[in-house]
């Protein structure tokens, strides 16, 4: 340790005299975490005007409405009853957020340990109506810059970590101590938290539920809300909406990134394989079987007898090449590998009937037949994009990534034309405003 601490050092060693005891003072830059009150946390959920995209996340639509996570501090709310003009209604403001479900008029939103309830039903008036207090793992956001430098101690009962600031510290050891400071070694978000998350979805026309991509870890079914962390799957009753109540906390698995609902059933993308759950009993999940890959990222979709996988190769993700796999679901006890198709760095997938999308990163967006599976036939592909998540609705096609909003018209998988596009705010803009 003493190498590591000599590194850091400033160059500013400071000896200090008690009596016979000999003091020596380390100066060394760290980055420090910034507190939130647990009170001013309890209170920091508001709705403002709205405001540009700048780092999106998660998309999710309902109702002629298409919601947008900006990563880390709330959702953006679009009113998309125009395809081809979509226009920003509001921002709602909520530290730490990254996943969002919504059921009626509820949506259920992550606010870093805290699970939100906001009641919707007047778009322009939303407002808290619950909340689940530190249901989640506590998890530290990523560092505000990448400068190297270690995490600095963190103090649990300091209020909540929502960022970062460098400093430089001083630490007063005994002659020959060569211990380091002790630095937070818990749970952080990692480089895929906004292409993914590590955060330790009537009569009169309406959606009862809502629609998520594929990179959700919140799910609903029923009275029932589901959400996934990296081991754990938590069953919330939600049979009064604005009242969740946490009936199930259970252990499924390592590495477990997102979760899809088909059927009664939930298919788990995780690090390491595809996880299928039973919920004919929607408060008592019941492990069915898994489908194991080798180590990467992996969101899925289902359609039929079917589920096809993105497998991102690559910093977190493993060092498996990346590709789509299509799986077998017909013996649903039996999972059995089909084909796979070479991607370049896949992230998130939709399917609608044969047409199947998806998300390859830098290398665009990709739309194919999935009449047979065992033959996926390419028939759209834009590149010019840079794609991460997919929603697809009645012949629309709402697509997230990291140049904002886009959304196409397509009928089947031949044909396909971009509607709208709303465009990100840079970093650079950002930080002018």
């Amino acid at each position: 340790m003493k190498t590591i601490r000599n590194l850091l050092i400033t160059g500013i060693v400071v000896v200090v005299f008690t009596g016979c005891q000999e003091k020596v003072v380390d100066r060394y830059l760290v980055n420090v975490p910034v507190y939130m009150d647990r009170n001013e946390f309890k209170n920091a959920v508001k709705v403002s005007g709205s405001t540009d995209i700048v780092r999106p996340g998660k998309i999710y639509f309902k109702d002629d409405l298409i919601f947008i996570n900006e990563a880390l501090k709330g959702i953006h709310v679009i009113n998309n009853s125009d395809p081809s003009a979509p226009v920003f209604v509001s921002f709602i403001e909520i530290p730490g957020n990254v996943d969002m479900a919504i059921k009626d008029s509820i949506l259920y939103a992550d606010s870093y340990i805290d699970l939100v309830a906001l009641n919707i039903a007047d778009i322009h008036n939303i407002h808290e109506a619950g909340r689940v207090d530190s249901i989640f793992p506590y998890s530290l956001p990523p560092l505000t810059e990448e400068n190297g430098l270690p995490m600095g101690t963190v103090d649990a009962n300091a209020g909540i970590v929502v960022g970062w600031e460098t400093k430089e510290v001083e630490e007063v050891v005994n002659t020959g101590n060569q211990d380091f400071p002790v630095l937070w070694e818990g749970n952080f978000l990692a480089e895929d938290t906004y292409a993914g998350s590590k955060v330790n979805s009537s009569g009169d026309g309406s959606m009862s539920v809502g629609i998520a991509g594929s990179m959700a870890r919140f799910t609903l079914n029923g009275n029932f809300l589901y959400t996934v962390d990296q081991s754990n799957l938590k069953v919330l009753d939600i049979d009064e909406l604005s009242s969740p109540l946490l009936i199930r906390d259970e252990y499924i698995g390592w590495g477990v990134e997102t979760v899809f609902p088909y059927q009664n059933k939930l298919f788990f993308g995780t690090q390491t394989g595809l996880i299928i759950y039973s919920i004919a009993n929607p408060a008592a999940p019941v492990y069915i079987s898994t489908y194991n890959h080798v180590t990467s990222c992996d969101p899925v979709v289902v359609e039929g007898d079917h589920a096809y996988v993105t497998l991102r190769a690559g910093n977190l993700c493993g060092e498996a090449t990346s590709q789509l796999d299509v799986i077998d679901i017909s013996n649903i006890q039996s999972p059995k590998w089909v084909q796979s198709y070479p991607m370049q760095e896949p992230y998130g997938l939709g399917i609608d009937g044969r047409t199947l999308f998806v998300c390859d990163g830098q290398a665009g967006l990709k739309v194919y037949n999935a009449e047979n599976p065992k033959n996926l036939v390419k028939t759209a592909w834009f590149s010019d994009v840079q794609a991460f998540d997919v929603i697809p609705y009645n012949g629309n096609l709402m697509m997230i990534g990291e140049g904002g909003l886009y959304q196409y018209r397509y009928f089947g998988s031949d044909s396909i034309s971009l509607l709208s596009h709303i465009p990100i705010t840079s970093q650079e803009k950002e930080g002018n405003r």
